[in-house]
């Protein structure tokens, strides 16, 4: 089972998961996700598509549970920032509460925000993070970080055997044209010759990993022995400032849009970058294989569709 699996990242492990072999059930309530993203599938004799919001319970008989559901991009989750905290808690506890009672495998798709604005870079796993509890971002960062806890907690007096990953800035087909985070933000702006925007001054930095290496990562840590719980990072270590990716969307897309400079948003991380070293180890030697530039090439195509 999927929670969200009609989002942008659930939408793609349907899909690889059905190509496996395996039953699949999408739950989505469709927030975020698209029927567009999982139409393909539909006609599939293996797959399930049930409209369902994970803040209420739900039952299937089931070997494993990946919980994806939840607004994950700034405009998404802070449209309606008490149902971001509740998807996240309530949704975890259903989860939790389903692959209890059915002795299933569960894994939480986890964030790199649980590390805030971090004072430690590169980002390892041990680090605990530096959140603004009560800022406009509070909702996802603190949300996710409740789960985690959640997880834990189950796993340990519950004996669940759970998986934790801790996703970094992802990017591919299926993104929401108009989900707000950099990457489609650029390439929209980009097509439609519309002003490239960047908030800041552009020197901030963010790591991009392509949908495709993200959900390797994902299967493969699902395979692994019950005693490796994670947190374990999924992202993609090359680092880019803000500017670079601009110039980079410009390039591709051979598009003359000018860039200009907003304030940035408050309580928005100056540096993000994810040490693999334990997904290296851990997952059968699991690293990024998809670069920005062949990556943005699939995604503009996909967006150049849209447009």
């Amino acid at each position: 089972m999927v929670t969200g699996g009609a989002g942008f990242i659930g939408s793609h492990l349907c899909r690889r998961l059905l190509n496996e072999g395996n039953d699949v059930i999408c739950l989505d309530n469709f927030f975020t996700g698209s029927k567009e993203n999982i139409r393909p599938l539909i006609g599939n004799d293996h797959f399930e598509l049930v409209r369902h919001d994970v803040i209420n319970p739900y039952y299937a008989e089931v070997d494993e549970v990946y919980n994806l559901a939840c607004p994950a991009s700034p405009i998404h989750y802070q449209y309606n920032p008490i149902k971001t905290i509740k998807t996240s808690v309530m949704g975890a506890i259903n989860m939790l509460g389903l692959a209890k009672e059915v002795r299933a495998k569960i894994l939480q798709a986890s964030t790199s925000e649980v590390y805030g604005d971090p004072f430690i870079h590169p980002q390892i796993e041990s680090y605990w993070g530096n959140v603004n509890p009560i800022g406009i971002r509070s909702c996802y960062d603190e949300g996710k970080r409740c789960a985690e806890t959640l997880f834990m907690d189950y796993h340990r007096q519950n004996n669940v055997r759970i998986k934790i990953i801790r996703i970094f800035n992802t990017y591919g087909p299926n993104m929401h044209p108009q989900d707000g985070r950099v990457v489609s933000n650029f390439i929209m702006q980009a097509l439609r010759g519309e002003d490239i925007t960047i908030y800041g001054d552009g020197m901030q930095t963010r790591s991009f990993q392509y949908v495709d290496d993200l959900i390797e990562g994902m299967v493969r840590m699902m395979q692994t022995d019950d005693d490796f719980t994670g947190p374990v990072n999924i992202g993609n270590p090359g680092e880019f400032t803000m500017l670079e990716l601009a110039e980079m969307v410009l390039r591709l897309t051979g598009s003359h849009s000018r860039i200009v400079f907003k304030p940035l948003p408050a309580d928005d991380p100056h540096q993000r970058q994810p040490n693999i070293d334990l997904a290296r180890e851990k997952l059968g030697g699991w690293q990024p294989t998809v670069t920005l530039e062949d990556g943005l090439n699939r995604t503009i195509d996909y967006f150049r569709n849209l447009v």
